[in-house]
């Protein structure tokens, strides 16, 4: 293991505190540093990493909020825990604007302070193994039309659209547990999802597609299986939209059935603090997903934020994995800490018997590709 597995930094001007809270940490098995100031802190940041920083809010000089914007600055990944004995509002909405990844109230609880150390460096291992995963994961671009060509093709598109549903098994109990809805377009230019939703961010219109997407949907969804799920992509710009959990969403009403799942291909980051809408959607009854785990963006946003149910792999991880120990080991250390963060992994694009094994001895068990059958306009039931 690198020397920044399971080191953790507390902060923190009053030394009777640092001192208690580094040794109930080191019993706990973790390598502490500590400082007594921000600007300490900075210091030991710029020498080495740490999977967690632990800090006071209320400092002399520079309080735990200043930290954490100069640590944000440039490092997005880290988780900053701060704390507080003069919680306010405003502080706790800095604390989130500025991305801290919890924010507790002194005195704080040995088993909470060692529960949320834990976590956070959980997390922190999960966002290294995201970037390592995106290093092996290869890209190709959207070729560009001219405007009036692309936005006649696309309106062309959107009249034309379909939702096929491929399964998601579970291997032991033998049976779907849930569909992912894919859309599709008969319009020629278009058949590929990849260029109807890039062309959908270029002109601007991702928004109107989505909108056609879910009223497929909502379409099919009163035929889904008794005891399977229906998981839905979503772009992390849409969970703004009153299409969700507007009055007249035309998903709300299946909401309990649904999971949504937000890729991991744009930053959830850019999005600020969106706990009031991720509320909202489990008032409703929705769960969530993160999608494309592995395709390029490594903060934490998108787990600290959602809390999801699920975490799905991307198919760049899950290619050759029977022939790859590089894959094995990333995809072997994800599924293990998704399990301990209480996360349920879905392996998919498994095309071959032997993916599907090397899955298994890795301990995954939610599969999902062309291996147990095609995305079809109708629920399918799978080949297991």
């Amino acid at each position: 293991m690198p020397d920044t597995h399971r080191r953790v930094l507390i902060v923190d001007d009053d030394d009777a505190v640092l001192t208690a809270s580094s040794m109930l940490l080191s019993r706990a098995g973790f390598t502490v540093d500590s400082a007594t100031s921000g600007e300490a802190a900075i210091q030991l940041l710029q020498k080495r990493s740490y999977s967690a920083i632990l800090s006071d809010i209320n400092m002399e000089e520079m309080s735990g909020l200043d930290l954490l914007r100069s640590i944000r600055e440039r490092d997005l990944d880290t988780p900053v825990i701060l704390i507080t004995g003069g919680p306010s509002l405003q502080t706790a909405i800095d604390a989130m604007a500025w991305g801290a990844h919890r924010y507790l109230l002194k005195p704080v609880a040995p088993k909470e302070l060692i529960e949320a150390v834990t976590r956070a460096v959980l997390l922190a291992d999960l966002a290294r193994l995201k970037r390592e995963a995106f290093a092996l994961r290869g890209t190709h671009g959207l070729p560009v039309d001219d405007e009036a060509a692309l936005q006649s093709r696309f309106g062309r598109a959107l009249t034309q659209l379909r939702i096929a549903y491929h399964p998601i098994i579970s291997l032991r109990e033998r049976r779907a547990i849930g569909y992912e809805a894919l859309v599709r377009s008969s319009e020629p230019a278009m058949e590929h999802p990849e260029a109807l939703l890039g062309t959908a961010g270029l002109l601007g219109r991702q928004g109107e597609l989505t909108r056609a997407i879910y009223l497929k949907i909502a379409e099919s969804a009163p035929d889904l299986p008794e005891g399977t799920l229906l998981f839905v992509n979503v772009h992390p710009p849409d969970l703004m939209d009153a299409s969700l959990h507007g009055i007249g969403s035309p998903l709300a009403p299946f909401a309990e059935r649904i999971v949504l799942e937000i890729t991991e291909r744009a930053s959830i980051e850019k999005l600020g603090d969106i706990t009031d809408v991720v509320r909202d959607l489990r008032l409703l009854k929705y769960r969530l997903a993160v999608d494309d785990l592995g395709t390029g963006y490594s903060g934490l946003a998108s787990f600290t934020q959602l809390s999801p149910e699920f975490v799905k792999l991307d198919r760049s991880l899950i290619e050759g994995i029977d022939a790859s120990p590089v894959k094995q080991r990333v995809v072997g250390a994800m599924t293990a800490l998704c399990a301990d963060l209480g996360m349920q992994v879905i392996s998919e694009g498994i095309e071959t018997i032997a993916e599907r094994d090397a899955l298994v001895a890795l301990g995954a068990d939610l599969l999902q590709g062309y291996l147990f059958g095609l995305p079809s306009p109708p629920f399918a039931q799978p080949v297991i």
